[in-house]
């Protein structure tokens, strides 16, 4: 990515799979906040394969929908970041479990140079009852300090879905991964570029409507570990 691309001043992009419920009501929260703060933006969803429709819910509000086939949430995010055109690149889930509106609080923290990266701390903002499992809070706890440790930086809580960057991190860090461990990518990738991070306490809700869960705890558990003990640290990879 070159600074040519840089044609917003902001790019949201909104992993999406199987979120026909949610992820319109999200763009149009996204839409409404951009015009809000005189922001020129865009809203990238990408379809990671959806069979509900979610695609055309999120074009008929106005997105840009971007066709990811290959399933996972890592393979997701990079279409994201490949067809994004903003000078800040902000990533969250689109199932309202996040505040669209703190998208505008990573975004100031990012545009005023203050940072590379910024990620979101759920444990500093909290958690709506009911929205994470104990068990998902313990396994996010211990990944999170063995990250620290392996990949030596003070991120608090590497799995959250809503964080950011600079499209010139960005272009620093040569993503492998596609899967859930891609949030743990992003972050070592950062500390062994030297990339300055800075965090915000972010809340995490329920989902505004009854659904299942996508996340399978011991599976992504696995891979975020994985990832920790056998990742490459030299520059650049």
């Amino acid at each position: 990515m070159t600074d040519k691309n840089q044609d917003f001043e902001i790019s949201v992009i909104l992993p999406c799979r199987n979120e026909r419920n949610t992820v319109g009501l999200c763009v149009k929260k996204l839409k409404n906040l951009l015009k809000e703060h005189d922001l020129t933006g865009e809203i990238i969803v990408v379809d990671n394969d959806s069979e509900d429709g979610s695609g055309k819910v999120a074009s008929d509000m106005g997105a840009k929908v971007v066709r990811m086939k290959r399933p996972g949430y890592g393979y997701a995010i990079r279409a994201g970041l490949k067809a994004s055109h903003g000078r800040v690149l902000i990533i969250s889930d689109c199932d309202t479990t996040y505040d669209m509106g703190q998208v505008i609080d990573l975004y100031k923290t990012l545009e005023n140079g203050a940072c590379d990266m910024v990620i979101g701390n759920r444990f500093k903002g909290g958690f709506e009852p009911g929205a994470m499992s104990i068990i998902h809070k313990c396994g996010v706890r211990f990944l999170s300090w063995l990250g620290r440790l392996r990949f030596k930086t003070d991120v608090y809580d590497f799995h959250c879905g809503l964080r950011g960057l600079t499209r010139n991190a960005c272009s620093k860090m040569k993503f492998r991964t596609g899967g859930m461990e891609f949030a743990t990518e992003m972050i070592a990738l950062a500390s062994i570029n030297g990339l300055e991070t800075k965090q915000v306490p972010v809340r995490l809700r329920k989902c505004c409507y009854p659904r299942k869960s996508k996340l399978r705890t011991v599976r992504d558990g696995l891979r975020h570990l994985i990832l920790i003990i056998t990742y490459q640290t030299e520059k650049g990879r």
